[in-house]
């Protein structure tokens, strides 16, 4: 018989889970006799019931989360390899198919099961005119991805209680992702004296830009940056935690509160409304957990899910210089116009004599949709293909995310509110090339991560 060729990692463990044997595995590459056909059925995103017993989806592993990551995991159990087992709703085009729970996270973190949204009836109640910019924006963060393209994230009822007064976020933001109609996230000190032109932030601009210390030797190495999410999670690339960086040092710290890395000390500028204004010292807080997406792959150079959550030891402080910024309220590429301007942040070159920048310093940069963007990378010396849960911007001469800048956050002004909508991932060299955008990873496709991953 002719073998079966699954180019997926995750057969072979459904099918040692079912008691299978594979004929030959060559790398990533594992081959099945035809017999294993059999369950073929003709399509996706059919309803079936879970392993816990709940409702389920049967949909390819890799768009199922929960199940991938028992894929994933190093010190499988024998209680992982039945769920896995149990979860095997069929073959489709040889690639296997698993019913995955539709268990998600509600906006504040509460469990819950991702189902139509007339189903949900405090969500349903929550849209009825008059609606407010709160409680939309909350249904908005409810989304979640099922067979169903209406399907919100269905949990406990959010509590009625007013936005926290001005000044209360340092007693209310927590662990968890903060709630952005809390004013909690997103917002700059509102001190008034920013900079104008020129390539530096204000002092106390995009507090939740943060710096991943590396060690290596006993010297601290500044390679990647980040976003300030919630009080101890920090948003990053995942080729800043995993591949090649490792070999120049060890990420071992979150530095917060930066400003110029020259300075040993508190950092001053002088405002345009004359005297100077300073920063606190800098917070360096030690690294708890690094956690690179389950599908990201280091040495592939399509990039694909480069994107990473640092848990740190400790709570940040909330301050005028520390501060997380929200995820984003919405698929920022839907109905979005050329003209959209992003903003990319962190202490990356700013000319392409530099390897870096001392001062914190940011860019704006126009969206650039797939259609124009995929032509740049299909020439002959990059030939990478892209994909939906990655964002272009840029392609600006002279304008863009750089060296330094990696695992930074390409930002949204929403209102008076900035959201994370892409994680700097690559981009041309030299940066800055003129019609050859940066690429970014795309948060919004990632939430359902994010919010799973996160915990108190």
């Amino acid at each position: 018989m002719s073998p079966l060729l699954f180019t997926t990692i995750a057969a072979a463990y459904l099918c040692i889970a079912n008691g299978r044997t594979a004929a030959h595995i060559d790398n990533d590459s594992i081959y099945f006799p035809d017999d294993l056909r059999k369950n073929e059925i003709n399509g996706e995103e059919s309803a079936c019931t879970a392993s816990s017993g709940g409702q389920g989806t049967c949909v390819d592993i890799y768009k199922c989360e929960p199940l991938l990551a028992l894929v994933r995991k190093p010190d499988r159990t024998q209680q992982d390899l039945e769920a896995l087992k149990k979860s095997q709703c069929g073959f489709q085009g040889g690639k296997p198919l698993v019913c995955c729970p539709s268990e998600c996270h509600t906006p504040d973190g509460k469990p819950g099961k991702c189902i139509n949204i007339y189903s949900c009836e405090h969500l349903t109640q929550m849209l009825r005119p008059p609606t407010s910019k709160e409680n939309m924006l909350y249904v908005q963060n409810s989304r979640c991805k099922s067979a169903d393209q209406y399907s919100v994230c269905c949990g406990p009822a959010p509590l009625a209680t007013p936005p926290p007064p001005a000044g209360s976020c340092r007693a209310t933001v927590s662990a968890l992702l903060p709630n952005p109609a809390d004013s909690c996230c997103g917002l700059d000190a509102n001190v008034g004296n920013k900079i104008v032109g020129g390539t530096a932030t204000a002092i106390d601009q995009y507090p939740w830009l943060i710096v991943i210390e590396y060690v290596s030797d006993n010297r601290i190495k500044l390679l990647c940056g980040g976003s300030l999410i919630s009080g101890r999670y920090v948003l990053t690339a995942g080729h800043c935690i995993a591949g090649a960086v490792l070999q120049i040092g060890k990420p071992t710290n979150i530095r917060l509160g930066e400003y110029d890395t020259a300075n040993s000390g508190p950092d001053c500028v002088v405002v345009e409304a004359g005297g100077t204004d300073c920063t606190e010292d800098i917070v360096v807080i030690p690294i708890e957990q690094i956690i690179p997406h389950p599908e990201y792959n280091p040495v592939s150079p399509q990039r694909k899910n480069d994107i990473a959550l640092i848990r740190m030891s400790q709570m940040a402080p909330y301050t005028d210089f520390i501060r997380p910024i929200c995820l984003p309220s919405a698929d920022i590429t839907v109905n979005t116009p050329n003209k959209t301007v992003f903003y990319a942040a962190g202490w990356g070159a700013v000319s392409t004599n530099q390897i870096s920048s001392d001062v914190k310093s940011h860019v704006d940069l126009p969206y650039i949709p797939h259609s124009i963007c995929q032509p740049a990378y299909s020439v002959q010396n990059r030939k990478i293909t892209l994909w939906n849960k990655q964002i272009c911007a840029g392609g600006v001469p002279g304008k863009d995310s750089c060296k330094g800048d990696s695992g930074g956050p390409l930002m949204y002004e929403n209102g008076r509110q900035y959201e994370v909508v892409g994680v700097v991932s690559f981009g041309p060299t030299p940066c800055g090339l003129p019609d050859i955008p940066g690429v970014y990873t795309k948060v919004y496709e990632y939430l359902d991560w994010i919010r799973s991953t996160v915990k108190s």
